[in-house]
């Protein structure tokens, strides 16, 4: 794989930007945030717990996500994660 790194946007256009995490790190302080914009998700590889809402869901490979514009939400990854992210509007 060329040399990307951890956060990546890899292809835009005028409304939505895909956007690579690539071999992230197990995480466990990251905060509660909200984003102006919608996100849709699919995990490649490793494990994350994500809250949005209050509600937890544990993602694995395969699995897919959403945090709509302006939720609450957080995520802990529990083991190296590898995941594609659709976001709009590009902020």
């Amino acid at each position: 794989m060329p040399n990307i790194p951890i956060e990546a946007i890899v292809a835009r256009g005028e409304n939505v930007a895909l956007r690579l995490w690539r071999d992230e790190e197990p995480t466990t302080d990251k905060p509660e945030e909200t984003r102006p914009y919608e996100t849709l998700g699919y995990v490649v590889a490793g494990r994350v717990e994500l809250t949005v809402g209050g509600k937890t869901t544990t993602l694995e490979p395969g699995d897919s996500y959403t945090v709509p514009k302006n939720a609450p939400h957080r995520y802990v990854v529990r083991e190296r994660l590898t995941a594609v992210e659709a976001i709009s509007p590009i902020p």
